[in-house]
């Protein structure tokens, strides 16, 4: 059988524009010769609606246009990703499901059985689930549907739970499936690609037929979506894969002989996150309506990198970068950031904030006197950077973007309402040494990131001659710690046990804690890791267990 994968983007409540999209993906892949043409999870909502699901009428909203793209499909059958009222009167008031359409009608709708609660998903606050998977006769052929989390059974899946016994594959297995399909809106997170790849190839060969797996593609809000679906034999081999961070539509013949070469699967790692932090700035602010962004630029790393990835997501002229200086910065960090505007060709500018720190200080001296030169002293120049930049973004609507690492984050580096003003945080979920190998994955044909920005000490520059090893253990000390703390769940003995100085781990992990407050109100992050600050990572701000 000739599939159509129609890997599409797809804008959260946008109905008329997915409805769109969605019909004009089915018209090309006809035109192509496919004989079945097969969307993601949800794709007709997109994904994740989250609580739009209890707006009044959205799930009918919903069903309502998956009927309208019905009626405009003719003699070659899809299978259209959409929310379906749950009518039996008990559960929750809606299924996960997939219409099976043709000749202007939904046939069949098979409903997901298994429901994620884990990380980023909360899918049983929504959705009832099915008792089994639905199983498709048409044309002689016996199709078998399954949804996302339905093949995500596998011993080797960490995340995998016990779902009181059901396993959707098993389940078509018994019943001597033709072709089984999988309707998926699996978020990205770096070394993914590959796990989907061994989940659907072994799903195959459990149920000895082809498998066609169908992954949304695009950012919405945190999450991003990398596609590769791809159709595999009843061997497990791959036939074809379709692209990475991109949309696509294609045909795969399942009778075809399998590929020498697994497409898509095998890339370099830093190619995907940078791949994935593009797609994610640029869907954040097409889908939210920005056309421009704005960042402040220190001369630093961690900006250098964020500049570079907007530059490559909205083009260099609809980038801002802004140069803050205070009377302590260093004359190399100033000379970093305009080399930088220059190389990747943006909008730069130079706004000294010495008189406004000093008219700060001023104000505030008669209820600070007495008192020693602080934290409070040194705030003032990040959030004098934050007026401004907020204020430039205010009045040519300007996307701000705010640049703090994944290791700051956890431990408080940064200054609420003044380096983490902003709408975005991209490279919130991106750890210092990644920072690093990112910045030289980009320089690896020619300079584009200054090499004293990679070369030099990090630093906050807020008070003379700081570095951020001054409060700081080495960054690869740190992210090991904070990698095993944040997202493995380790305790501080387990930590100690690895190897790690007690009184190091003691202090990072007081200062994760300690910190849980900034990261609440910080701008939402673009989630590269299985474990990224946000809605995945719901720790209590008051909160007194010590692991």
């Amino acid at each position: 059988m000739r599939i159509g994968l129609a890997q599409i983007n797809t804008i959260v409540g946008d109905l008329t524009g997915n409805s769109r999209l969605i019909e004009e993906a089915y018209r090309a892949l006809v035109a192509q010769g496919a004989e079945l043409v097969v969307f993601p999870e949800l794709v007709v909502s997109g994904y994740p609606p989250r609580d739009l699901l209890f707006k009044k009428r959205f799930v009918t909203d919903v069903e309502s246009a998956t009927r309208a793209l019905a009626a405009k499909i003719g003699a070659v059958p899809a299978v259209i990703g959409y929310t379906e009222s749950n009518t039996t009167g008990h559960g929750r008031p809606a299924f996960n499901s997939a219409a099976f359409c043709h000749q202007g009608k939904i046939l069949v709708s098979a409903r997901k059985c298994l429901l994620p609660t884990y990380d980023v998903f909360d899918e049983d606050r929504y959705f009832e689930p099915a008792a089994a998977p639905t199983v498709v006769e048409f044309g002689g052929q016996r199709i078998g549907i399954t949804i996302c989390e339905d093949i995500w059974t596998h011993a080797m899946i960490s995340t995998r739970r016990l779902y009181n016994g059901v396993e959707p594959v098993r389940q078509l297995a018994a019943q001597k499936c033709d072709l089984m399909v999988n309707l998926s809106a699996s978020p990205w997170n770096h070394g993914k690609g590959s796990v989907r790849h061994t989940l659907v190839s072994d799903t195959a060969r459990q149920l000895g037929c082809p498998v066609a797996y169908v992954n949304a593609i695009g950012g919405n809000d945190e999450l991003l979506f990398d596609g590769r679906s791809l159709v595999t034999d009843a061997q497990g081999r791959v036939l074809g894969g379709l692209a990475a961070f991109r949309a696509e539509l294609r045909v795969i013949d399942t009778g075809a002989a399998a590929a020498q070469i697994a497409p898509t699967f095998e890339r370099e790692e830093l190619a995907d996150i940078y791949d994935a932090l593009v797609l994610g700035v640029r869907d954040y602010a097409q889908k939210t309506g920005f056309k421009k962004a704005l960042l402040g630029l220190s001369g630093g790393i961690d900006s250098a990198l964020t500049a570079v990835i907007a530059a490559e997501a909205l083009g260099p002229k609809n980038v801002i970068g802004v140069s803050l200086p205070s009377v302590i910065s260093s004359q190399h960090s100033r000379d970093d950031a305009r080399i930088l505007a220059e190389k990747l060709g943006i909008e730069f500018h130079t706004l000294s904030i010495a008189d406004v720190v000093a008219a700060g200080e001023q104000t505030l001296a008669p209820i600070f006197a007495g008192r020693p030169r602080d934290i409070a002293e040194e705030n003032i120049q990040a959030r004098a950077r934050g007026l401004l930049l907020m204020a430039i973004s205010n009045k040519f609507g300007a996307l701000l973007l705010t640049t703090g690492n994944k290791s700051e984050l956890a431990v408080g580096y940064c200054t609420l309402y003044g380096d983490m003003c902003g709408g975005l945080a991209v490279i919130s979920d991106v750890f210092k040494m990644q920072v690093y190998a990112l910045s030289r994955w980009i320089n690896r044909a020619k300079e584009i990131i200054p090499v004293n920005s990679i070369d030099k000490a990090p630093s906050a520059e807020l008070r003379p001659n700081q570095t951020d090893q001054d409060s700081l253990p080495p960054y690869e000390t740190l992210d090991a710690i904070l990698k095993g703390y944040v997202e493995e769940g380790l305790s501080r003995a387990d930590l100690v046990a690895q190897g790690f100085d007690q009184a190091v781990v003691n202090d990072i992990v007081r200062k994760v804690d300690l910190n849980e407050y900034k990261r609440k109100q910080s701008a939402p992050g673009l989630k590269i890791t299985p474990l990224a600050f946000g809605v995945g990572r719901r720790i209590p701000i008051v909160q007194k267990y010590v692991s």
